[in-house]
């Protein structure tokens, strides 16, 4: 007898362990909105921009590159509240990340699709008019140095990169010129600007220097002297 209860009650703890992984929308969007916790949107960028969560970070789990690089900016210690359109790719990588290291990691039953089906509504549908390309070749040309952000609020290492930004543009008195990597694609196209974050120095109204991915401080330093 004993040991069939045990057996229960060992059976319990991982059906209940297995209901916390995978909640439905309700639960996901009470879990989601305690403080500390990472959204992540493993659907293409593409999807993303018809609509998301609010405050959701985006890594597309068909580009397994794009994927892990975004990713490696979360904090394993923290939740990470994961969807996609339907929960097919959400489960996929929440397998992936509990098996690498992150501590609780929750998926939303049914995705997106599950979340309208709720009645609940997304973030960012309209996107609004592009940032032109004579308005951006007008905005880099000048005799001072110009700082290009290619980013985007989506993304991981866009997000850590906003301090050094900050810092930067404040210490050496740079014009920062902004390129939304959600939607200003023909700007991305004629600068040649693949991912986000990339960022582009200007000088008397050429490029000077790139990078794609993190830049510290003394690398910005090391160039605008």
């Amino acid at each position: 007898m004993k040991k069939i209860l045990l057996a229960a009650g060992l059976l319990l703890a991982v059906l209940t362990g297995f209901a916390q992984d995978a909640v439905p929308a309700d639960a996901f969007e009470k879990g989601m909105g305690q403080p500390g916790i990472q959204l992540l949107d493993v659907r293409t960028a593409k999807e993303f921009n018809t609509g998301y969560l609010p405050n959701a970070l985006q890594a597309d789990f068909t580009k397994k590159k794009e994927f892990f690089d975004r990713i490696q900016y979360l904090d394993k210690s923290k939740p990470v509240y994961v969807y996609c359109l339907s929960g097919g790719r959400s489960a996929a990588a929440a397998k992936w990340m509990r098996e690498n290291g992150y501590a609780k990691v929750v998926e939303m039953e049914g995705g997106v699709i599950a979340w309208k089906q709720a009645g609940k509504t997304l973030t960012g549908e309209a996107l609004g008019p592009q940032f032109s390309i004579p308005d951006f070749e007008k905005a880099v040309k000048s005799d001072k140095w110009i700082l290009v952000d290619v980013g985007a609020t989506w993304c991981p290492p866009c997000r850590k990169m906003e301090p050094v930004v900050k810092q930067i543009v404040k210490e050496k008195q740079l014009k920062l010129v902004s390129v939304d990597a959600g939607k200003d694609t023909d700007v991305m196209n004629s600068i040649g600007a693949k991912a986000p974050p990339t960022f582009v120095l200007y000088k008397d109204g050429k490029e000077v220097w790139r990078k794609e991915g993190i830049v510290t401080v003394e690398e910005f330093r090391s160039v605008i002297k």
